[in-house]
């Protein structure tokens, strides 16, 4: 059966060309995210012990909702690209720690789009520099993920804008109402 078979992660990834700004171009949908977020991306910025800081952002009814973490190697001696992310919940107090899996399952030579999961598969991510990707990239991304075992069904295109907002120009959601409405499927 396909999705009992180990998953081919990427080797060798070059952690400082990786860092920088991801738009997410499609994932499967999640609790932890809003049902009609838009313009979802990742700003990945390499820490000086060799951890990254995770910036996520989505925008909610033009209000952006943030969430900051860290990523770390799972297993420091593995040439593997398999990472531990931490985010600390609720956004507005955040107190509890909550750690997932980030596995780099493809990127392409030129660092400009790749393929996230996890072991368990409830979760994806397709990743581009761009807001916007070619499509036969896209499909070329959504066939490794059904090869790796995913029911790639559950996919859901992010709405991206041609001109992506910058922080500094939006509303924040300082409340966390974002984070609380997706807990209950909003």
């Amino acid at each position: 059966m396909a999705s009992k078979k180990e998953m081919e992660v990427v080797r060798g990834l070059d952690i400082k060309r990786y860092m920088g700004r991801w738009y997410e171009i499609a994932s499967f949908p999640s609790r932890n995210q809003p049902k009609n977020g838009a313009d979802t991306r990742a700003t990945y910025t390499l820490n000086e012990d060799g951890t990254v800081h995770v910036l996520n952002e989505v925008w909610n009814d033009g209000k952006r909702g943030s969430i900051e973490g860290t990523a770390y190697k799972a297993d420091p001696k593995s040439d593997e690209a398999k990472f531990k992310v931490k985010f600390y919940v609720p956004p507005f107090f955040p107190i509890i720690p909550v750690v997932g899996n980030y596995w780099v399952l493809y990127i392409d030579d030129n660092y400009q789009y790749a393929l996230i999961g996890e072991p368990t598969r409830k979760y994806l991510w397709i990743l581009c520099r761009e807001p916007h990707m070619d499509e036969a990239i896209y499909n070329q991304l959504v066939e490794k993920a059904t090869s790796e075992g995913y029911d790639v069904s559950k996919l859901h295109r992010t709405p991206q804008s041609d001109n992506p907002p910058e922080a500094e120009e939006s509303p924040q959601d300082t409340k966390g109402i974002w984070w609380i409405k997706s807990i209950f499927g909003k």
